[in-house]
């Protein structure tokens, strides 16, 4: 069995929300890590119509349970009403909650009770490289993407186009998301080819035949549902003009493929270097969730051209993915044009494809991937 890195409360009396998108692992982690925990799924139909009808059953429910067992709600947000009582739980009865979910879309939207602060907030991400240990195969990981059940199948392809059709079905269809599914697939299409690109709604609001207020719901639907996040531009202290909309990444380079149709991918092309860069980006949000380190990322771009992939905190670190074998000096060029205008950016790394790892004369280093995520997860790569 894989063992996630996440580390959720052993201590019975802290409440806490899990999120992430559907198939990482949530309801796997929580059942081994509290095995005697009562259980409420709000996926199963009879429980999802008891207690949108009742929710004060909640209640009543775990009066026989002793103060000391968590209680576990999965898919929560599908009955926000359910939080109001979880909250007098907490102050009244000091019951201790695991709210499991995959959107707080419509918590956020209904102004639902999110506890204020009486619930700590948790993460889950899809397979990282540290999880994996000698499972790990990067090819396999670009191909399949992150989730799980994906990367561990043999033939992800069919999983991979049911968990599209079940998202649409499933997230925005029967939520009630969006009024014109049409064009919802066509965004999601045009937004899988722009993963890891700066954001031009305008071009994008053209492809769907929707307006580009519209696309931005679009998009906002997709981070409020856990399937992608904005990469802001790092815009502090310019010497020279910088651009500042920022870029957008898909949770999972696999879900990717799929709506961008992108084929088998190998070293060498150029998806395979897009699929590359999402998974250094995964790799980093996971590390600064699961490290708890909540570092800020950001990209860096000119409007000559010149570009980094992330920033880390206030230049920290900078850090390049080049999907090369041989690192040369065009590959240097964005981390040299940042050095300009930053002279103070603690470290510059390139993750690549190289079999060594070495620095340049002007202190710049060149990671094989493989070490760049033991350092990242092991050595305190980022601090």
């Amino acid at each position: 069995m894989i063992k996630r890195l996440l580390s959720l409360p052993k201590n019975t009396k802290e409440s806490f929300f899990l999120w992430g998108p559907r198939q990482t692992g949530k309801s796997s982690l929580l059942q081994e890590m509290y095995p005697d925990s009562l259980r409420i799924d709000l996926l199963k139909t009879d429980e999802f119509m008891r207690f949108t009808t009742s929710p004060s059953l909640l209640r009543e429910e775990i009066a026989p349970y002793s103060t000391g067992q968590r209680i576990i709600i999965d898919e929560v947000q599908k009955v926000p009403a359910l939080l109001d009582e979880v909250h007098w739980l907490i102050e009244n009865k000091k019951a201790a909650f695991g709210l499991c979910g995959s959107s707080a879309r419509k918590l956020r939207r209904g102004h639902a009770n999110l506890l204020g602060g009486r619930a700590v907030r948790y993460e889950l991400f899809g397979f990282v490289s540290e999880e994996l240990q000698t499972e790990f195969d990067l090819v396999r990981m670009l191909n399949h993407g992150y989730l799980p059940r994906h990367y561990l199948s043999a033939s992800p392809q069919r999983l991979l186009r049911s968990y599209v059709g079940d998202y649409l079905k499933e997230e925005i269809a029967a939520e009630g998301y969006v009024r014109n599914l049409p064009a919802f697939s066509n965004f999601l299409t045009s937004a899988s080819l722009s993963d890891g690109e700066i954001v031009n709604f305008s071009t994008i609001s053209r492809d769907c035949g929707v307006s580009s207020p519209v696309v931005k719901e679009y998009f906002q639907i997709l981070v409020d549902t856990l399937l992608g996040t904005f990469l802001p531009a790092y815009v502090r202290r310019p010497k020279r003009r910088v651009i500042q909309t920022p870029k957008f990444y898909f949770f999972d380079v696999g879900v990717v493929n799929n709506l961008a149709k992108r084929g088998a991918l190998n070293p060498g092309g150029e998806l395979f270097g897009k699929a590359f860069e999402n998974w250094v980006f995964h790799e980093l949000c996971a590390h600064r969730q699961y490290s708890e380190l909540f570092y800020d990322l950001a990209y860096w771009r000119l409007t000559s051209g010149a570009e980094v992939d992330f920033i880390i905190n206030d230049m920290d670190y900078a850090v390049e993915a080049k999907a090369t074998q041989n690192i040369n000096s065009d590959h240097l060029k964005g981390l040299r044009q940042l050095l300009l205008d930053h002279p103070k950016v603690k470290r510059r790394i390139i993750v690549s494809l190289e079999k060594r790892a070495r620095k340049t004369e002007d202190g710049i280093e060149i990671l094989p991937y493989k070490e760049f995520s033991n350092r990242l997860w092991k050595d305190g790569l980022i601090e």
